[in-house]
């Protein structure tokens, strides 16, 4: 990690702001290459970095020697200390153009057709299966974290920040989504990898629908309209470590997944609803929802580019 150094990098343009800070395309002043460049501010004791965020970027740092094809490239960290205090540590990553949100609002009406839609499933699926198998989760999955090359390459961001994140204030009033966030970490019930999965389920059924499947405004409310969609859990999978109880949600009367999504075929409603499961236990994993038979089914000629057949879901 770099520390103290002369930045080598020049801001270009602002390309996105979270809760976390704004995101910036630089050029790299000795390659000439474009990069992102995403900061953070973090607390020093006497020794430095705090340890967690040494941790962190140590982890990150070693998945770039695998060089996955869908994982977005870490290829410099450099930390300047602003203060006693405090330490603005500058992640550089490969910068891609477009995310995922950006990729389906451009596509021409009715959407993306099926097969494309396979195949961006398929290489996002990839992706969280390398970082899972790496013990690494992303957290934050959401449309915008899945970025989309001119090619058409997936390549999963800002996996692994989420903890570094959490360690500190939103610097932003930009308010956290909670559309893709699952029902454990919404109950505030410990948690593990099948997060990453419910949120994958989720931008799944976006990629028909072209908008957010749950759009809650609070955690009570997301809930309520996760509810809607899978049904009320029974006591016995209610976890037991929550203050929220299953007796302040009323029983919807939740019609088929296939209401929400109609372009759905059998294998693929059966598919998203593994992805959907309640219970993080039994949800379907990363590797396994690779060897699905929806993501197996044999590619018809119509690929890149291509349209669906029908209207847009309003």
């Amino acid at each position: 990690m770099a520390q103290g150094a002369s930045f080598p990098y020049e801001e270009v343009a602002e390309i996105g702001g979270g809760a976390y800070g704004t995101v910036y395309k630089a050029r790299d002043t000795e390659s000439g290459k474009f990069v992102a460049l995403k900061s953070v501010r973090v607390q020093t004791d006497q020794d430095g970095l705090p340890i967690s965020t040494v941790r962190e970027v140590a982890l990150l740092k070693r998945l770039e020697q695998f060089d996955h094809p869908n994982v977005v490239r870490l290829m410099d960290v450099c930390a300047i200390q602003r203060t006693d205090s405090e330490t603005k540590v500058t992640l550089v990553f490969e910068h891609v153009d477009q995310d995922l949100k950006t990729y389906l609002e451009k596509a021409p009406a009715p959407g993306l057709s099926q097969d494309r839609i396979k195949d961006l499933m398929r290489q996002l699926l990839c992706g969280l299966g390398f970082l899972h198998s790496n013990r690494v989760m992303h957290r934050d999955l959401k449309p915008e974290n899945v970025l989309v090359t001119s090619g058409g390459q997936v390549k999963l961001a800002d996996f692994g920040l989420a903890r570094i994140y959490s360690c500190h204030m939103a610097l932003t009033p930009v308010v956290v989504t909670l559309w893709y966030r699952p029902p454990e970490v919404l109950l505030g019930s410990s948690y593990a990898t099948p997060v990453d999965i419910w949120s994958t389920g989720c931008i799944f059924a976006e990629m028909f629908r072209r908008k957010p499947l749950f759009c809650g405004e609070s955690e009570m409310d997301q809930l309520g309209k996760i509810f809607q969609v899978i049904g009320l859990p029974s006591e016995e999978e209610w976890p037991k470590d929550v203050t929220i109880t299953r007796k302040q949600f009323l029983p919807p009367n939740h019609p088929p997944i296939t209401n929400f999504v109609p372009e759905l075929s059998e294998q693929g409603a059966e598919l998203l609803l593994e992805m959907l499961t309640f219970d993080p236990l039994q949800r379907i994993s990363a590797l396994n929802a690779l060897e699905h038979e929806y993501l197996k089914e044999e590619e018809t000629a119509d690929t890149e580019g291509s349209t669906r057949e029908g209207d847009a879901i309003p």
